[in-house]
């Protein structure tokens, strides 16, 4: 198993995103700013599911590198941090999953 992880890929990105390099596909993003980021967040969204739908497990692990990645973008443009999702979904942990949804609708 490899001792690459997400906290790993955030400071990738970070470093990237300021770096000034007008060949990094981060710094580019990053000043094209958030509607451009989130927009690559979707795209990769659609191609994961497609790709799980197909049945193509190479595809599904290639979508979800993309998909991590621009999550990652989308996230430091908006000043979350990962460790700010992972304290959520630790929050989270604290009930079943189906209390924890139920607390999250609204009640119009």
């Amino acid at each position: 198993m490899t001792q690459f992880s997400l906290n790993d890929l955030e400071k990738i990105v970070h470093e990237r995103a300021h770096s000034g390099d007008p060949e990094s596909w981060t710094a580019k993003l990053y000043a094209k700013g958030i509607g451009k980021a989130a927009q690559k967040l979707g795209e990769e969204a659609v191609e994961t599911v497609i790709a799980a739908v197909s049945g193509d497990t190479k595809a599904v692990i290639s979508e979800s590198a993309d998909l991590i990645y621009h999550w990652l973008v989308v996230l430091g443009i908006s000043g979350v941090s990962l460790d700010d999702v992972l304290a959520e979904l630790e929050r989270r942990t604290e009930r079943s999953g189906l209390a924890e949804k139920a607390s999250r609708q609204r009640t119009d």
